[in-house]
């Protein structure tokens, strides 16, 4: 083979510029329903891509603006900045609307992930219907992990992407701490069910007892 063969075969398999990149990136983003994994956008960019390279660089580029370019587990997606939320909002009327166990058998999840239906019943002191788990399946904020190597192997349960995107989180880690669940009003004082407890958090005030998540 020539040298200018050589050269001719090299250029097809040469990546496109970074700024190139970037628009690429941004394009696959802004008509993707969902978050993207760079793994997704590799397959999808020309040979030679970097779409991990290219996120840097746009997220950088989204700073301080009405849009920003966020990490949703091991995905990422274009949202709304948090502080102009309240121009995107709607007057809907809610059909459905999660039941109180729902509620705290979710919040048990994404506090204690990986677990097991016996240790989300054990923390709220009741049992689990179906039907509450069904539901969270059907909205598909929590999905099963793997099964526990303990008699009986009985399946965990962890939280998805999907939930972490449609609460704006980045990671299940990024879950507020007891304080700001008060602060929001989610907490009240009244008598905890369970032994339900956040990590890393420690009781207050001289208070005890108050380091129950949720509470009857």
């Amino acid at each position: 083979m020539t040298d200018a063969a050589s050269d001719v075969e090299e250029s097809l398999f040469e990546a496109p510029p970074m700024a190139e990149q970037e628009r690429m990136v941004e394009a696959i983003l802004f008509a993707s329903a969902e978050p993207v994994s760079v793994k997704e956008l590799n397959d999808r960019m020309p040979h030679g891509a970097d779409a991990a390279e290219a996120l840097v660089f746009l997220q950088k580029r989204y700073e301080g603006r009405g849009v920003h370019l966020v990490r949703v587990g091991d995905a990422w997606a274009l949202r709304t900045a948090p502080d102009l939320g309240f121009l995107m909002q709607k007057e809907v009327m809610e059909t459905r609307k999660l039941s109180r166990a729902a509620i705290e058998t979710l919040a048990i999840i994404a506090y204690h992930q990986p677990v097991t239906r016996a240790e989300i019943e054990e923390i709220r002191g009741v049992s689990v219907s179906r039907g509450t788990v069904d539901q969270l399946l059907e909205l598909e904020w929590i999905r099963f992990g793997r099964r526990k190597m303990s008699p009986g192997r009985p399946v965990t349960y962890v939280v998805t992407d999907e939930f972490l995107d449609h609460f704006g989180l980045s990671t299940a880690r990024d879950l507020p701490g007891l304080k700001e669940l008060r602060a929001a009003g989610l907490l009240d004082n009244r008598p905890p069910p369970g032994n339900l407890t956040i990590e890393g958090e420690e009781e207050d005030d001289g208070e005890e007892g108050q380091s129950e998540m949720f509470e009857e």
